[in-house]
């Protein structure tokens, strides 16, 4: 059996992720991604009962250039994915792979009792799990 230190979620995740409004273009999407160097931005919600949304760049290609839709014309609630995945700051990094694995997603946002604190993705949960597990 593998062991690992326990490291979660919060210590793995990027925090204070970018946060687009669903009624921005999917053009102002794409400059924010740009300005800051990003794949993803996480839709905000619009009242407190509403959960976050996610916008990633496959969502951009497959719904709006592949298809010839206008950026311009296209809002980012139009082609994001909402509710996403959350997963819990405290939670176990092994059992976010296993979340993110049986989902097929390669991110989720992170929250702490109930409030955005961060994103993180498959890709750095694998690699900080595989440098936290023991060798025998």
């Amino acid at each position: 059996m593998i062991k690992h230190e326990h490291v979660c979620v919060r210590e793995v995740m990027t925090e204070t992720p970018f946060v687009v409004d669903g009624l921005a273009t999917v053009r102002e999407a794409i400059e924010i991604m740009a300005e800051h160097r990003v794949s993803s931005l996480v839709v905000g919600r619009r009242h407190e009962g509403d959960e976050y949304g996610l916008i990633v760049v496959s969502d951009i290609a497959e719904q709006v250039i592949s298809v010839n839709r206008s950026p311009d014309r296209t809002n980012v609630y139009e082609v994001m994915s909402k509710p996403v995945l959350s997963l819990d700051a405290e939670m176990d990094i092994k059992y976010a792979v296993r979340l993110l694995c049986r989902f097929e997603l390669s991110r989720a946002v992170v929250l702490d009792h109930g409030n955005l604190i961060g994103i993180v993705t498959l890709r750095d949960l694998v690699l900080r799990y595989v440098a936290a597990t023991a060798r025998p």
